[in-house]
């Protein structure tokens, strides 16, 4: 069994925003249930280590404004933050088997196409080409095991309406329909976690994050901690894979 991870970097604009928020991000880690608990016990390990008591959030790791609302780590400074993120990103990485795949979606373009209309078309997208490389990568992986492998998806929750809305397109998906995936790998249907309570949608939310710095900020460098981490074509191509992007560049 494998599960994806799901959170997102910041908000699906609406079309009227869309110049303002010109790079959506969602963030997928696939973790294999037999290193689940390894990771659990990391991100234990590193909230001890450094007092945090609550949830990991990227938006955490930003500088504490004297007057912002306290979080769960507005006590560390900022090299402890940095420190306390390339531990919980070495988590990631030292673990072969789990793999990450994010869908970068340019706002503006997606909403020129005649396709998306709404922010939900747009979150929904980024969730259809996201769960379809989910899918592929369930597909790689029992053909080199030759054994059956199955997958589910559990994605951060957001408002009651939104997850209604997310649960119901993805039964859509797996009915299938022309042009889509055959979703024949996946158990059940979507499951929605408060991130707080849990353990692999907080490190979906650092994956996000991490490549929402890279492609909106030209910030790569937790990007390129992560590199190893990324899904891969047979010739080491992230692109299409690892990274996918709405709408599809040509």
């Amino acid at each position: 069994m494998h599960i994806l991870f799901v959170d997102e970097s910041g908000h699906a604009p609406p079309p009227s925003k869309a110049d303002k928020v010109p790079v959506f991000v969602l963030g997928g880690v696939v973790i294999p249930e037999k290193v689940w608990p390894s990771l659990r016990d990391s991100l234990q390990q590193a909230k001890r280590r450094y007092g945090v008591v609550g949830e990991i959030k990227w938006r955490y790791f930003t500088k504490t404004h004297p007057k912002a609302k306290p979080n769960s780590m507005s006590h560390l400074t900022a090299e402890q933050k940095d420190s306390l993120r390339n531990d919980l990103l070495d988590a990631i990485v030292q673990h072969k088997s789990v793999r990450i795949i994010a869908a970068v979606v340019d706002t503006v373009a997606a909403y020129e196409t005649s396709r998306i209309n709404t922010a939900d078309d747009l979150y929904h997208e980024a969730y259809k080409v996201l769960s379809e490389r989910f899918q592929y990568f369930l597909q790689d992986v029992e053909r080199e095991a030759g054994v059956r492998v199955s997958g589910l998806i559990v994605c951060d929750n957001r408002n009651s309406d939104q997850d209604d809305r997310l649960k119901e397109f993805h039964q859509s998906l797996l009915q299938g329909g022309t042009y889509m995936s055959s979703y024949k790998n996946f158990i059940e249907g979507l499951f929605i976690a408060a991130s707080h309570h849990s353990v692999g949608t907080q490190f979906a939310d650092l994956v996000a994050g991490a490549v929402f710095r890279n492609e909106a900020r030209g910030d790569r460098r937790f990007a390129q901690h992560l590199a190893s981490a990324f899904r891969r074509s047979s010739n080491g191509s992230v692109e299409g894979y690892g990274i996918v992007r709405v709408p599809k560049r040509r």
